[in-house]
Parts: C-alpha cells; structure tokens; sequence
C-alpha cells in the first residue's frame, strides 16, 4: 500500500510540475488563436502522462534497458497521440471560427433584411399615398386648371415609375439571393456594353449637367451574360451620375490585366465618408440617415443598384470595391476572361456559326464624351 502511495505522490508531482509550466505557458499565449490554445493543451496533457510514467520508472529502480523500452514506448504513443489531436484539434478550431463567423453573417443578414423591409415599405407607402391624393383630386375635379393638371399627370407618372423600378430591384435582388440566377454565358464586347449604357444613361445626364467620359483603350471582350453586365455597368453609371455634381465628370476605363478584366467608374462626388466605404454596396443603403431621400426626380431607386451590382459580378466569380480618389469616388470591377461561376447556375447559349466579335477601334483620346446637354444615338461600337 505504501508503495501505491507513493507511486501515485511521484505521478502526481511531475504532472503538476507540468501543468504549472503549461498555466504559464497559456497566459502567455492568451492573445494568440485558437489553434495555439488547442496544441498547448494537448501537448500539456501528453506531456503531463510521459512526465508521470518516466518519474515513475525511474523511482522503481528499473534496469537502463527496461526503462529506455517504457519511455520509448510512450514517447511513441505521445506523439501519435499529439499528432492525431493536433489534427482534429485544427479541424475543431476551423469548426468553432467558422460557426462565429456565420452567426455573425447571419446577424448582419437579419439586420440587413429588416432595414430592407423598413426602407421598402416606406418607400412604398409614401408614393401610394401621394398618388391615391392626386387620384382623388383629379375624380373629385378638387383641381380644374389644366397646368396643376398636368403636373398631377406627371408626378403620377413619375411615382409609377418609381415604384416599377423599385419592385424590378427587389425581384433582381431576391434571384440573386437565392442563387436562382442563370447566366446565359457568350462573348461580350465590353466596348458595346459601355457604349449603350451611356446612351442609356445619357439622358440623365443631360438634366443633371454631367459630363460622362468613356476613354480609349484595349476594350476587352469577355464571357460574360450580356444582360446582367449591362446592368452592372449601368447601375455604376447611373449612381455616379446621380451623386456628382453639376459640371461634374464620369469617367469610364477598361482594360485586361493577366486573366481578369476590369472596369473603373469614376466621378467627381467629392468622395465617400471613411464611414461609409464600408456599406456602400449593403442593401437599402444610400448614403444618409433621412428614410426618404432628397427629392429627386431621377431617383427610382431604393437603394438596391449597387447590391444588385455585387451580386452579379460576384456571380461570375468577380469582385467589385470602391475607393475614394482626390476629387470623388472610383468603382472597380474584375471579372474572370472566362469565369467559372460558383454557386449560381450557368446556361450556355448554343453557338451558331462563327461568332468572332470584332474589336473596336479605339485610341489614346476619349472614346466617347456627352456632356450634359444632348442626347445622342445609342452607337455601336464604341469608337472615337
């Protein structure tokens, strides 16, 4: 019995030594990762065992032989036991960091959705009202004069607009959310795609004095869904537009770099708050704390074009971010030559005949320049 005791007194000492030393150890690791923590741990544990079992052996009075066989044999099974701990312990880790990380995203996404539901419905809300005035005004004949007529007529049309816009970017948003976006993959001129978005955007232009600048370059072509890039290059041009002031310039560049195009959207806003780079591209996010904007008649939007924006370049494996420069804000798009979409489907269109697009022919000089007073014809291509 003696013998027991003190065998487990000797086991015991060396492992609290051990554990002493491992305490130590993990305070002075405590601003590491997790990772860190978990190999400290087994280790200490693993180390704690082979400390007791040789201080046991070695107070038994074994032979040199015998107790080089017993701390051989469990250094061996120490080091199986660390690596195999190690190993479930990294996945362990991974695990836990990926199990905040998405309670996280799922927070913000909750958060998100009920700021959506909040700008929606007021959005909603205030243009059904003011149109159920005016319908009621026009019925009970409360106006008469053909001029205040006339506006109501075109206010209405105005709100209608609105709303239509509105329920078109919810629709696009929520296929893009749901991954039931099907790209209809085919060559694309990026040439061609920028000059019918600024005959697009040219209008707008035109009424808010802005000059859009579409330079000369290597304009690329690309495997992309026509549909959803014109979208893409129309929501960063209508939202530079809309926020640069008059006299102000939009300016426009493409080119390839390795195997990705990108694209650049700049404009002359005066810039984006430090705050805010961070949220430009979140959902119902327009850049103020006001529910309801600045009256503007050329603001349909609420809030969706540049989240739509991200969703469909990220869907063609992509990634789109905006910085602030000396004089405003610039957009960048990078998008794969030949992208490999990930988690929204692709359909390829069929292939009929030889399907070669044509490069533009461009220069050095601007491509292309409306300034805010006229409104030209959509060309195809881009030329200068």
């Amino acid at each position: 019995m003696r013998d027991l005791i003190l065998i487990a007194l000797y086991a015991l000492a060396a492992g609290t030594l051990v554990g002493v030393i491992g305490e130590l150890s993990l305070r002075l690791l405590r601003r590491r990762s997790i990772i860190m923590h978990i190999c400290v741990m087994l280790t200490i544990t693993v180390a704690s065992v082979v400390a007791g079992i040789a201080a046991v052996a070695q107070a038994m009075f074994l032979s040199a032989h015998d107790l080089q066989v017993v701390l051989i044999t469990v250094l061996a099974s120490a080091a199986v036991s660390l690596a195999v701990g190690t190993t479930f312990g990294r996945r362990l880790a991974a695990a836990s960091v990926w199990s905040v990380q998405a309670r996280e995203r799922e927070r913000q996404m909750e958060a998100s959705r009920r700021e959506l539901v909040a700008w929606v419905s007021h959005d909603l809300r205030t243009p059904l009202a003011g149109l159920r005035a005016m319908a009621e005004a026009l019925e009970d004949k409360v106006v008469d004069d053909q001029e205040t007529v006339s506006e109501y007529h075109h206010r209405i049309r105005v709100e209608t607009d609105r709303m239509s816009q509105l329920v078109d970017d919810l629709f696009e948003l929520s296929r893009i959310n749901a991954g039931a976006l099907q790209l209809t993959l085919s060559s694309v001129s990026l040439a061609d795609v920028v000059s019918d978005a600024i005959a697009t955007t040219a209008p707008l232009a035109a009424r808010r004095g802005v000059k859009v600048v579409a330079h000369g370059g290597d304009w690329p072509t690309i495997t992309a869904g026509e549909k959803e890039l014109a979208r893409v290059v129309t929501n960063l041009l209508v939202n530079s537009v809309r926020y640069t002031p008059p006299h102000g310039t939009v300016e426009i560049n493409a080119g390839v770099q390795a195997d990705q195009a990108w694209l650049t959207v700049s404009d002359t806003c005066g810039g984006i708050p430090q705050t805010d780079l961070g949220r430009v591209f979140d959902v119902a996010f327009r850049g103020e704390r006001a529910r309801t904007p600045k009256p503007q008649e050329d603001t349909f939007g609420g809030g969706l074009g540049l989240a739509i924006v991200r969703g469909l370049v990220e869907a063609h494996g992509g990634k789109v971010k905006v910085d602030n420069t000396s004089v405003g804000c610039q957009f960048e798009v990078r998008m794969p030559v030949a992208p490999t979409p990930g988690r929204h489907g692709t359909r390829r269109s069929p292939s009929i005949g030889p399907s070669e697009p044509t490069p533009p022919t461009t220069s050095s000089s601007p491509a292309m320049s409306y300034p805010g007073g006229g409104q030209p014809a959509r060309p195809r291509p881009l030329r200068p």
